[in-house]
């Protein structure tokens, strides 16, 4: 009964962890990223269009964000937005025109290049970079949404 208990409680502490960590991404063309929560604090990199980011925690106005590689830093709120998102977390990704390996190359995509999710197809995403570029990736090859 009491490893019951314990079995469930651990469950019940897991769900609530990740339900905490809300997925937003940068809804301007570049956010700064600080050391703290306030202007006054040194930027630590500059965050792109459709960057999505887990919410770790928050002070105000200002959210501490966790990115894809796990460095966290501080976002003003409102730069923010619930967009569907992905950044491609391998050395290189092979965007095609349509969701299978069958469909020729488009462009390809650097490790840490971000796009907005338009829809998806079993295993496959058909996704928008900032500058408009449009294809499909492979789940598997990207982080987030």
């Amino acid at each position: 009964m009491k490893k019951i208990f314990c079995f469930t409680l651990l469950a019940l502490v897991l769900c609530v962890g990740a339900a905490s960590a809300e997925q937003l991404s940068v809804a301007v063309n570049k956010a700064n990223v600080r050391s703290g929560p306030g202007k006054n604090h040194e930027v630590l990199w500059c965050a792109h269009k459709y960057t999505p980011v887990n919410v770790v925690k928050t002070s105000g106005n200002w959210y501490e964000i966790r990115d894809f590689e796990g460095d966290k830093g501080w976002i003003y709120r409102s730069l923010l937005k619930k967009i569907p998102a992905v950044t491609v977390r391998v050395t290189l990704v092979n965007v095609r025109e349509g969701p299978g390996r069958q469909f020729r190359v488009l462009f390809m995509a650097d490790k840490g290049v971000s796009f907005k999710v338009l829809k998806r197809k079993k295993k496959w995403l058909e996704v928008q970079h900032a500058d408009g570029e449009v294809g499909w990736i492979h789940k598997n090859l990207v982080w987030g949404y």
